[in-house]
């Protein structure tokens, strides 16, 4: 039986056994931090929090590992909630034509895009994408993220998205992170079909999610709802033939124009609605009162010099939102969870205590796993990541571009990069 007490904490964030499933309106601004702390962990699980004064006699402290976390902060691990992490080859050849004047669209159409990415995967075989996700995904850990959602969407045939969800499943059982796998097949349409859609709504339908459920490799089913490729009835569609192999909804809507897609996706359960870069008064009512987390990109809108997402106004309407990285080769090549919650307080109006809710708690709940991450709290995961000596939590966002985080903890044991533990 391991054994781990981080003692001395200056900050412990995200702590209590009563916190929310999630934070929304005001809340958002709310760390719910414990100064002089300490945390106890045994095994896997986090078995104890409070003040430095009253840590003696919560358990038998013998054999055991300790940490001395003075001037640093502890918080939960980042839950990623919408990445793109297995993919064959990076793409700066369109960086380089949107500089000199293309717009992602226009590249779309011309071939690139999700099409360029698709074309290099079939070319990859299973065990090379393997391994190159997995040290992708390992490379992420360092910076804080401890579990990460990741979508199919490169593969657009039956064999092609079977093979990115067969690397899923098999990176769920090598990696100490919590992974959860989301079907995109509805990604974009073949060159193929670009003239016969229903077929490939068909293909999806017929062929592909019958193998998926018999082989269980997805726990969520995704569409890309926009202009030029899926339009709302085919998401919706999509969504209610998902449901009969318990697929939920977590869908790709509002990135360049507005469809209709939120009320849509809340009308059918959706767990969250991303993207967002475009938002109206439809949409924000469509999301009062329902389940569904918002959930925006600001790394895309970085990187493609598109809209942020209106976060003030969520926050203001009482509403919840999480912040994800849509780490993908095409249109936010970073999977940095400190870097994002940096722009979302320089490019959203965010404060920096709303970024690292929207990235801790709220993401958790827009991956399904708020049960056991995404807060520091007696019987949850002992996944935690520890700051290098800082002075508040500000600097994680302050401090754009350097690695605040000095130790992850996964699973109540400390993460080795290099050994991939």
């Amino acid at each position: 039986m391991a054994k781990m007490l981080i003692k001395n904490i200056k900050g412990l964030f995200q702590t209590g056994d009563n916190l929310p499933k999630y934070k929304k309106g005001a809340q958002m601004d709310n760390g719910d931090i414990i100064e002089n702390a300490f945390l106890a962990i045994e095994d896997d699980e986090i078995i104890a929090f409070g003040k430095m004064e009253d840590w003696a006699g919560i358990t038998d402290w013998r054999d055991l590992d300790v940490i001395d976390a003075e001037g640093k902060y502890v918080l939960p691990t980042f839950c990623d909630s919408h990445t793109h992490a297995v993919f064959a080859a990076t793409r700066e050849e369109e960086f380089e034509d949107r500089i000199k004047g293309l717009s992602y669209e226009e590249i779309a159409l011309k071939g690139g895009g999700i099409l360029n990415s698709a074309a290099k995967l079939q070319e990859m075989d299973e065990d090379t994408l393997f391994e190159e996700a997995l040290d992708r995904i390992h490379g992420l850990v360092e910076y804080g993220t401890g579990a990460i959602e990741i979508k199919s969407g490169y593969g657009l045939s039956v064999e092609g998205e079977l093979k990115m969800l067969r690397v899923i499943k098999r990176l769920k059982a090598a990696s100490p992170m919590e992974i959860k796998a989301t079907f995109l097949g509805a990604h974009a349409f073949p060159k193929e079909y670009k003239e016969n859609q229903q077929a490939y709504i068909d293909l999806i339908v017929n062929e592909m999610l019958p193998k998926i459920a018999e082989e269980k490799l997805a726990d969520y089913i995704d569409c890309f709802c926009e202009r030029n490729y899926f339009t709302v009835e085919q998401m919706t569609h999509l969504m209610k033939e998902g449901a009969k192999y318990n697929l939920i909804p977590k869908v790709h809507v509002n990135q360049f124009s507005i469809m209709g897609g939120i009320k849509a996706a809340v009308d059918h359960g959706a767990l969250s609605v991303d993207h967002l870069e475009e938002l109206d008064k439809n949409d924000i009512e469509a999301l009062k009162g329902s389940e569904t987390m918002p959930t925006f990109l600001p790394g895309c809108s970085f990187f493609l010099s598109i809209p942020f997402g209106k976060a003030r106004e969520v926050i203001a309407e009482d509403l919840p939102l999480a912040l994800a990285s849509d780490f993908n080769p095409g249109s936010s090549p970073s999977g940095n969870m400190q870097l994002l919650t940096s722009i979302a307080c320089t490019k959203m109006n965010m404060t920096p205590i709303e970024t690292l809710n929207a990235t801790t708690l709220n993401t958790a709940y827009a991956m399904g796993i708020s049960d056991t991450h995404g807060s520091i709290t007696v019987g949850k995961k002992a996944n935690i990541m520890i700051t290098k000596e800082i002075s508040s939590l500000a600097r994680i966002p302050y401090s754009f571009g350097e690695n605040i985080i000095e130790t992850v903890i996964l699973n109540g044991k400390t993460f080795a990069l290099n050994k991939k533990e």
